[in-house]
Parts: C-alpha cells; structure tokens; sequence
C-alpha cells in the first residue's frame, strides 16, 4: 500500500485540517504527522480506498477513512491520545 498522494489527501482535507490544529502535532510532509520525533498519523491509498495509520503506544492500526463515520472516529481517536499523554 503506498502513502497516499496529493489527489487522495486533497478529498480528506477536511480531517488534515483537523490534526493540523491539534497540539504538539507537526505534518512534516503532506498528509504525513508527527509528535516529537516520533511518526504519529499518515495515509495510506489503494484500490479499496484511503486507510490512515496512527500510533498508539508502540502499535500501528490502520483505520480505513472512507466514509463519514469512518473520519470521525478517526479524528476522535486521535484527539483522545494526543490529550491522554
């Protein structure tokens, strides 16, 4: 799966927006954010869709970000662990 590009990250701008705003989040390199130094939320595009990768602690999981409901529990889990630590 290959990180997505400009035309995938273009339609989910809306939620790029979102991390943008958050607190001690940095997108180094479009659609790709990090917390200190470490990689925190990115993209992902294929066939079946858009699919955002987001560390929790020491894992990855992989969230599919194609429907409405998808995004928003994307972005409600995000804020939970920027503001859980």
């Amino acid at each position: 799966m290959k990180h997505a590009g400009e035309d995938a990250l273009g339609t989910i701008e809306p939620i790029l927006g979102e991390i943008r705003r958050l607190e001690g989040v940095r997108e180094r390199k479009p659609g790709i954010f990090y917390r200190k130094s470490d990689a925190f939320v990115h993209f992902h595009e294929d066939p079946a869709g858009i699919f955002a990768d987001v560390r929790q602690g020491r894992e990855w999981l992989r969230l599919p970000v194609k429907t409405a409901a998808e995004r928003r529990t994307l972005v409600r889990l995000v804020r939970e662990i920027v503001g859980s630590e």
